[in-house]
C-alpha cells in the first residue's frame, strides 16, 4: 500500500510462476466465485497505471477467471501502448477474438479499465485513457459458460516466459488507485 491509499504490484519476469507456465503475476482476486446467473450485471471497474512492463511488452490487467481452468471468457491486456482484449464465447473454444478496445495509452498514463458481464451472457469492456473512451462490441457467450464459477481478477500477469536468459530486471509494475466489483 502507498501513502496515498494505491496498492502497487510488481511482477518481476525472472520468479515464481504456477506450475502451468513461465509466466510471472502478481494479482488481486475476488474472495469468492460466482455464475453469471447469480446477478443481473457483474461490474469490474480499475483505474490504475502501469509505471513498468516487461520486454515483450504485454501484461494481463483485468480478467473474468474461471475456476479450475486456464481458459477464461474474458482477459484484459495492456499490449505496446493498447488495450485489448480476447473473448471466448464457448467454454471448449481453442481461439479466443482478439480486439482493440483503446489505442494510445502510454506507459505511466492513468486509466480506467471495466468489465461488465450480465446474466444473459452479454460482455463488454471498455477503457479510457487522457480523455479518450472507448468500449468492445457487445459479445455473447453461449450456455456451456452457464455452469462455470467464475471470478474478476487483476493486476499484472506477464506474457513472457522466463528463461536462464532473462534479464533480472525485467518485470511489469503497476499501481491501482481505484478498483470496484459488484454484482447487482
Amino acid at each position: 500500500m502507498l501513502p496515498d491509499g494505491s496498492l502497487q504490484m510488481m511482477a518481476p519476469t525472472l520468479g515464481a510462476s504456477s506450475k502451468s507456465t513461465h509466466r510471472t503475476r502478481c494479482e488481486w482476486k475476488e474472495p469468492g466465485y460466482w455464475l453469471f446467473a447469480s446477478a443481473a450485471d457483474h461490474w469490474n471497474r480499475q483505474e490504475m497505471r502501469l509505471t513498468k512492463v516487461n520486454s515483450l511488452q504485454k501484461v494481463v490487467i483485468g480478467q473474468i477467471h474461471v475456476q479450475g481452468s486456464e481458459r477464461p471468457p474474458v482477459k484484459v491486456f495492456w499490449n505496446k501502448g493498447r488495450i485489448t482484449m480476447v473473448f471466448r464465447s464457448n467454454y471448449l473454444q481453442e481461439d479466443p477474438v482478439n480486439t482493440t478496445v483503446l489505442e494510445n495509452v502510454p506507459l505511466g498514463a492513468l486509466f480506467k479499465i471495466n468489465i461488465h458481464a450480465n446474466s444473459s451472457g452479454a460482455v463488454s469492456v471498455s477503457a479510457s485513457c487522457n480523455g479518450v473512451k472507448s468500449t468492445s462490441a457487445i459479445m455473447r457467450l453461449d450456455n456451456t459458460w452457464d455452469t462455470k464459477t467464475l471470478a474478476f481478477h487483476g493486476g499484472v500477469y506477464n506474457q513472457i516466459d522466463y528463461s536462464d536468459t532473462t534479464d533480472p530486471e525485467d518485470g511489469s509494475v503497476c499501481i491501482i488507485s481505484d478498483l470496484s466489483i459488484t454484482h447487482a
